[in-house]
């Protein structure tokens, strides 16, 4: 994937059951999807967190929200009602949206190495276009950055 093509589309369930599709989006939306490692974690939790408190601004750019990890629906749906999360996450159990996304890394912890999410956000125009991508993603900061692109597109 660059900067300036398509980005991948994809279907994939929400906290709730429902099928949501990037292609749902186009002509209407701007979408910002966060892929994150895992529900309940400090890291994850403070981003949605951020995203969360952050909601209206970037309604106010016409940009919907999406996360996406490969934790189970019923996961999602406790992280998002236990945090009143106003934006749908994404079930990627088989984490192939993330392979398409170049986002199912290779990550050592402890010692340990294993497969899984590097923390990563992507900004896609109506169009379906990757505007930006930010890899290996810190938590701090990162939501406002990326609204902070988005107002500058505008």
């Amino acid at each position: 994937m660059k900067i300036g093509e398509k980005a991948p589309d994809f279907t994939l369930q929400t906290q709730d059951g429902e099928s949501v599709s990037l292609s749902d989006f186009l002509g209407k939306k701007q979408v910002v999807l966060y892929f994150y490692p895992k529900d309940m974690t400090p890291g994850c939790t403070t981003q949605a967190c951020d995203f969360r408190d952050h909601h209206e601004s970037f309604a106010d750019l016409d940009a919907v929200i999406l996360g996406v990890s490969p934790d189970p629906q019923d996961k999602h749906k406790k992280f998002v009602d236990k945090h009143d999360l106003p934006f749908s996450l994404l079930v990627d159990e088989d984490h192939k949206v993330a392979e398409q996304y170049g986002v199912w890394t290779l990550k050592k912890n402890f010692g340990k190495e294993y497969m899984g999410i590097e923390r990563s956000t992507f900004a896609i125009d109506k169009d379906g276009t990757l505007l930006k991508e930010w890899r290996k993603v810190r938590v701090k900061g990162h939501v406002e950055e990326t609204l902070e692109f988005l107002r500058d597109r505008s």
